[in-house]
């Protein structure tokens, strides 16, 4: 009696001990749902908060959407009869309907930012058919045009963000109807019918036969929907298309307009009633509705398409940077507190064949906070004298006098032998790949550039920190991402020139010296032919110091990178 007992007593124990570990896996399966669900509420918490921040001001850039796209409705078939004169009972005339438009995304050199596209695009519907044979008209194509740089992904089953397909749709509006109801409301959806023979029509043996081919058409198109599921749109729009035109095509054809990639397809035409003539039935009553078209979420992404990236932290002196080689072209906003870049700015930088660049020529040597300089403009307005005298004092001020024989705007043209482009992004801190500050928003601006410039103030205790920093960023987010990195300026060294306390100087020099021994020894960059040592130029944005030295540069920078590329 005993020996039964304990086993009993030994399998209890065991059950309870198993019990005991599953709750406790249960608990703990529990906390971490919890834990990654309020890890997800906090990023989308950020991410509002950082949309929100970067849309103070008036600014429009966006560089992230989502948009819902439905490709048209197709017309629906007519059901009418041929009448005319001394044929009273003509045969079936009624005509198809037209195709709905597909909608086409199209990448433009000419857009610089998501904000002008809608969250809701629809493709245009078919025309429905009419009497005597005339079918519906094919409804034109619908382009979303997006700036080039975008990243179009499509948004699968399963994500919260995604809008239901056509499928889905309809049957969400089927739930809550009984059988009968629900198939009345299917056959409404796809059928017309004479007047005052609908009820005759589904009695009729020919129409169930034709309601069975549909439904097996129908299960065609639903199985064909699905397998595109596994192959989802991925589209990177780098570059602009054209229609080839092959050379076996006929005498005549002509150039036909690149309308770009198709994301969502217009459904077809329904049937009018002549195609369901048939020796057993002569005056078919019924004709079918057009399809609806597809139905997707896509996620945009935009990604800027600069040559070369300015990468900093706050208040380096990025904006006035940009300014400075644009000659005050690029309205960047410049002030003296952190985060004054909210959305990213590209600079056009034109230069002539003996490293002349067009900001050089602009008259402008001295950027200064915009608060300010807009101050200066408004005296500059109401005094033409004061007007002359700041001119003066401005060239005054040149350091680097540029050729007299050259002017900016149409009279550059003539002698510009290179153009690129420079990106001045939001300032990057610690954490940033984590998605802290403007976090991703600003590291995506960065991925497509050619050639990465840091930009660190001299002016700060150890400017080499802020190197550290901004290198070991850019690797968390995107592993290689550094091996861009070309240069590195040294902003804000107005002490280098020799003007000022002989002791600030000496402590200005020593400070480059160590940073420049800093980058030689830890920001080495590995390359295939072997290693690379980025450029060190101090420079002085604000006063248009030492930036001949660095467009020249930039542009050798720019010119491998593009010949690597192509």
């Amino acid at each position: 009696m005993l020996r039964p007992f304990c086993r009993s007593l030994f399998r209890q124990r065991r059950l309870f001990y198993c019990s005991g570990a599953a709750r406790q896996e249960a608990s703990n399966a529990a906390i971490e749902t919890q834990e990654d669900e309020d890890n997800l509420q906090d990023s989308l918490r950020r991410q509002r908060k950082t949309e929100w921040k970067r849309r103070q001001g008036g600014q429009s850039f966006l560089d992230n959407l989502i948009i819902n796209v439905r490709g048209g409705n197709g017309g629906d078939g007519c059901v009418a009869f041929h009448r005319e004169k001394w044929k009273p009972m003509g045969p079936p005339s009624g005509g198809s309907g037209g195709r709905g438009g597909d909608v086409y995304i199209l990448p433009s050199p000419n857009l610089t930012s998501l904000s002008s596209i809608p969250k809701r695009v629809r493709g245009a519907a078919g025309g429905n058919g009419q009497g005597t044979w005339q079918n519906g008209k094919n409804a034109p194509p619908t382009i979303i045009k997006v700036p080039l740089g975008t990243v179009v992904r499509e948004l699968l089953p399963g994500d919260s963000r995604r809008a239901k397909d056509e499928w889905e749709a309809e049957e969400e509006g089927l739930e809550g109807l009984s059988p009968e109801e629900r198939h009345a409301k299917l056959r409404d959806n796809r059928w017309v019918h004479y007047p005052r023979y609908a009820d005759d029509n589904v009695n009729r043996d020919v129409f169930k036969q034709a309601e069975a081919a549909l439904y097996r058409e129908e299960r065609a198109r639903r199985w064909a929907r699905k397998q595109r599921l596994l192959s989802p749109i991925n589209l990177d729009l780098d570059k602009t298309g054209e229609v080839v035109i092959s050379d076996d095509a006929p005498l005549g054809t002509g150039q036909q307009e690149w309308l770009g990639h198709i994301v969502a397809r217009g459904g077809n035409g329904g049937l009018g009633n002549p195609h369901f003539l048939s020796p057993i039935s002569r005056s078919p009553k019924f004709a079918t509705r057009g399809h609806e078209g597809e139905r997707l979420t896509l996620y945009l992404e935009l990604k800027i398409l600069a040559d070369i990236g300015l990468v900093g932290m706050p208040n380096a002196g990025k904006s006035t940077l940009l300014r400075a080689l644009t000659g005050g072209r690029a309205k960047t906003e410049v002030a003296g507190y952190a985060f004054t870049t909210l959305n990213p700015i590209v600079g056009v930088i034109r230069v002539a064949e003996d490293g002349t660049f067009e900001g050089a020529l602009q008259g402008e040597n001295i950027f200064d906070e915009t608060a300010i300089e807009e101050e200066r403009l408004r005296e500059r307005e109401l005094s033409d004298v004061g007007h002359f005298q700041e001119r003066l004092r401005l060239e005054d001020n040149s350091l680097d006098s540029p050729r007299p024989d050259i002017e900016p705007g149409h009279d550059f043209d003539v002698h510009e032998t290179f153009r690129f482009t420079v990106a001045d992004n939001p300032g990057l801190i610690s954490g940033a790949s984590e998605n802290v500050g403007l976090g991703h928003s600003f590291l995506r601006s960065m991925e497509r550039s050619l050639a990465l410039v840091y930009v660190v103030d001299l002016s700060r205790p150890e400017p080499w920190d802020e190197l550290r920093d901004l290198k070991d960023e850019l690797e968390k987010y995107q592993p290689g991402m550094s091996d861009k990195a070309h240069m590195v300026i040294a902003n804000k060294a107005d002490l280098l020139g020799g003007e000022g306390d002989q002791d600030a100087v000496e402590e200005a020099r020593k400070k480059l010296g160590r940073l420049e021994e800093y980058v030689k020894t830890e920001m080495i960059v590995k390359t295939p032919d072997g290693e690379r040592i980025l450029d060190v130029i101090p420079t002085s944005a604000k006063m248009s110091q030492n930036l001949k030295k660095v467009v020249v540069l930039m542009q050798k920078y720019v010119q491998q990178a593009r010949t690597v590329k192509v």
